[in-house]
């Protein structure tokens, strides 16, 4: 401060004028510092509402799926940045008891309990940390971490004090089991191993010759075992174990490579080296970090397969460890894995290892679950290990409810081939437990997940367990009865529930079950097979009045069933014509009562007398052509086609010489399409214009035989099917502003229906007709009146030219009897059918 107060007054000022500008000055800086300070911390104020705001909002997700991998490593990574240690400890052991941990995440939570250890006890905690983390994955820098921390916290090794000695040289045998056929880190462990004994070795005095002497013969030993290990760089080991001889006063050659080697260890060092040159190649596959995880993973398999070959075990198992630390959720790894150690080892520590850290990576693979248990069975766990390893497994989710009913059925065989043995009566097990687990296994697997095999399976397992171990009949019967009020429209159910009564020799109550289900409807041909197995189960085991009985119940039924057959036949067979024919179901018309519409009534009063001459022509047609128009209009186009079809040829027969000779004798319409709603102005040019794309052969437009005009209706010819199906295509399409309705030509089919139509329905079942059999005595010309009586009774009358169709019986001639004969001109009135002819032929 003096230095200033000079400079000041060197300036010119004054010394108080300088020591106030300091001041100043002074008070400025500490105003700076304190808004400093102030905003600093209320920048921390908001890092921690962010960091607050940032653990909550992981600790909600982790609440609603605690099984999710990524938001766990997240949140353990926010707490550790924020130094919440007590919250990070929880959140790691709650992480580590869904899944195994990397053995890069065990080294960082050691490393920090590591840093607060200051106490024996903290010490103990971390070597269980340390316990826990080489169980998890097969990790070499891990396990030289593990004995570095011994080596350098546990007092009674530091003071190589016989049990410290002896605990070390255990912790070293474990890891030596564990990574020492590793064939690239391996020889890590076994060089920590041997620099421990040589220092034992070193700190013995001169008067401990036996000891040392002993000391000695331990480090050439593990010399010996590393050397017919195979692994990388084994020649600098054996150099290494030359120059420790020499300093044991062994003296060898240093040029010659085996040179006081003994011979069995040069045999096995040889043959080291093949092991790991047949080895190499494989090493430099799966070490090739520029690969897909894919392709690595398939290398690890093959190395696998080479490796399973050589036929050792434990070979082949730190492969498969090295293969899971890096693939830990390959589920095909873990099976291939667990299935070989079940053949193989069979270790019962190495087996619940295995499995335990293959079900917490792929927890959504039921058979990983369903080989636990089995294993654990094998290795005669007891009923709580069982049932704990059941629970956790019921709690994962698996894709599909076949996984689900595997584990409930592999625990039941559990319990009951335990139960099964003679003087079983381990920690209480009781049949109450199988009972307990079929009846979760039904709660929890729905009948409609289930195929019928697999409901089949569960519930005739249940109720046959019943019986032989649970002693109880009724229990059994309640299965099914449970199984039908579910799914009682299942054939096999019924079935089933019968064979079970039928075995245990209750005839009777099989008998009472079929009672219950030979009328109940089955899909497919189940009812009939309900009924026909009844009568077979009485031809077998009933009475002669037993079967009479099931014959008199079965017979209407099968009766019932063949006549529902049948009429769903014809339905389907009647709709495949439909289609056939180019006329949707859905587009069908209604039905109607045409019978009436079909009339053509005269007034009582104008009603024509019978008389031999013949009718005109002209006449005919004019009460005729009415009455077809109508029928066209209300009638389905297979009835209009036969009737116009059939009016065509009579226009042929009565026609001019000149039509006669313009127009064929005989249609097959075979590829012919019957067209309708027809402009009044189109022409054969217009239609072969419309059908210019479909192979048109012929056109026959019909006319209206009295006045020569145009009728709207035509049949096409065409060349072949497909033509003909692409002409029906056109249906619905304009031609000259009208929608024409386009359908194929089948007057076969329509005639049978017209035939036919009066078994079936009213508006099928129209009688309609033009001319009386050839047979009649009367002529073709004379028109009569006919009255037929409908499937439902009511009578319709046809007259004039409609009695085509109608029943000969029903059919009346005309003037033929009593009541219906008019007298003639002369009122004589005929006294029989003889004197009624003799008439005609007089007149």
């Amino acid at each position: 401060m003096g230095t200033r107060v000079a400079e000041g007054v060197r300036e010119g000022r004054s010394p108080p004028e300088v020591v106030i500008a300091m001041e100043e000055t002074l008070a400025e800086q500490e105003d700076r510092n304190l808004n400093s300070d102030s905003s600093s911390s209320s920048s921390d104020d908001d890092d921690e509402a962010a960091e607050d705001l940032r653990i909550k909002t992981l600790e909600k997700s982790l609440a609603e799926n605690p099984f999710d991998y990524d938001t766990n490593v997240q949140y353990i990574q926010c707490l550790r940045k924020f130094g919440r240690l007590k919250q990070l400890r929880q959140a790691r052991e709650s992480m580590n008891e869904r899944f195994p941990l990397s053995s890069e995440m065990w080294q960082e939570w050691i490393k920090d309990e590591v840093s607060l250890c200051t106490s024996s006890e903290a010490f103990t905690e971390v070597e269980k940390l340390y316990e826990r983390a080489v169980q998890e994955y097969l990790s070499v820098p891990l396990w030289c971490d593990y004995i570095n921390f011994v080596q350098e916290h546990d007092a009674s090794i530091s003071r190589c004090s016989p049990d410290g000695v002896s605990k070390m040289r255990q912790l070293f045998e474990r890891a030596l089991t564990a990574a020492g056929l590793h064939i690239i880190e391996g020889n890590k462990i076994w060089e920590a191993y041997r620099n421990f004994e040589q220092a034992i070795c070193l700190i013995m005095g001169d008067n401990e010759n036996e000891e040392k002497e002993k000391q000695t013969h331990r480090v050439r030993n593990l010399y010996h075992r590393q050397l017919s290990v195979p692994l990388v760089d084994l020649r600098s080991t054996l150099r290494d174990y030359k120059l420790w001889e020499a300093e044991q006063g062994n003296h060898n050659d240093a040029n010659s490579e085996f040179d006081g080697v003994p011979t069995n260890i040069i045999s096995a060092y040889k043959k080291a080296i093949e092991v790991y040159n047949a080895r190499k190649q494989y090493e430099e596959q799966i070490s090739n970090h520029d690969a897909s995880d894919s392709e690595r993973l398939q290398q690890f398999m093959n190395y696998i397969k080479f490796e399973e070959s050589s036929g050792d075990p434990a070979r082949v198992q730190i492969l498969y460890e090295r293969a899971v630390a890096l693939f830990p959720i390959s589920s095909d790894l873990w099976l291939r894995y667990s299935s070989d150690l079940d053949r193989t080892l069979k270790v019962p520590a190495i087996l619940r290892s295995v499995y335990s850290r293959a079900t917490k990576n792929c927890t959504w693979v039921g058979e990983l679950w369903v080989r636990y248990l089995l294993s654990l069975e094998r290795l005669h766990a007891s009923e709580k290990e069982l049932s704990n390893v059941f629970e956790q497994a019921i709690q994962c989710a698996f894709p599909n409810y076949k996984e689900y009913l595997d584990l409930f059925l592999t625990r039941v065989d559990g319990l009951r081939r335990r139960m099964s043995l003679v003087g079983s009566k381990e920690d209480g097990l009781d049949y109450v437990l199988i009972r307990e687990t079929f009846q979760r296994a039904t709660e929890f697997l729905l009948p409609e997940c289930l195929s019928t095999d697999d409901l089949l399976h569960l519930h005739s397992y249940w109720a046959r367990l019943e019986v032989k171990l649970g002693n109880d009949i009724v229990a059994a019967r309640g299965v099914w009865e449970n199984l039908l009020k579910k799914s009682g429209s299942m054939l096999e159910i019924w079935l089933s529930y019968i064979s079970m009564e039928i075995e245990l020799g209750q005839i009777n109550e099989a008998r009472s079950i079929y009672k219950r289900c030979y009328s109940k409807r089955f899909s497919g041909t189940g009812s009939e097979d309900v009924c026909h197995s009844w009568l077979r189960f009485e031809r077998e085991h009933g009475t002669l009045d037993d079967f009479d009985l099931a014959q008199k119940k079965v017979a209407p039924r099968l009766q019932e069933l063949m006549a529902f057959n049948n009429q769903q036949e014809t339905k389907v067979d009647l709709a495949s014509v439909v289609n056939k024919d180019g006329s949707p179901a859905a587009n069908a018309p209604q039905k109607r009562k045409i019978g009436k519409a079909l009339e053509v009534k005269q007034p009582p009063g104008k009603r024509k007398k019978y008389t031999s001459e013949p009718v005109q022509a002209s006449k005919r047609d004019s009460i005729r052509a009415p009455e077809q128009i109508k029928l066209a209009e209300e009638t389905d186009k297979g009835q209009v086609e036969k009737l116009l079809d059939t009016d065509a040829a009579n226009n042929q027969s009565v026609g001019t010489s000149e039509s006669r000779e313009s127009k064929p004798n005989h249609y097959n319409d075979e590829c012919t399409a019957f067209i309708s709603n027809l402009s009044v102005e189109a022409n054969e040019d217009h239609l072969r214009e419309f059908f210019r794309d479909c192979g048109v052969t012929a056109i026959r437009l019909l006319k209206d035989r009295k006045t020569g005009g145009p009728r709207g209706l035509a049949y096409v010819d065409f060349s072949d099917d497909e033509h003909l199906a692409a002409a029906v295509a056109k249906n619905k399409q304009k031609l000259l502003g009208k929608k024409l309705s386009i359908a194929r030509s089948d007057p076969k089919h329509s005639q049978k229906r017209i035939l036919d139509g009066s078994k079936t329905s009213a508006a099928h079942g129209v009688l309609i007709g033009k001319r009386f059999a050839r047979g009649n005595s009367i002529r073709k010309e004379d028109e009569s009146e006919a009255t037929i009586v409908d499937k439902r009774g009511s009578s319709g009358k046809f007259t004039g030219s409609v009695t085509f169709a109608a029943p000969r019986a029903l059919v009346k001639p005309l003037g033929w009897t009593k009541r219906e004969a008019k007298p003639d001109q002369d009122n004589e009135k005929p006294k029989s059918n003889d004197e009624f002819r003799d008439m005609l032929l007089k007149k």
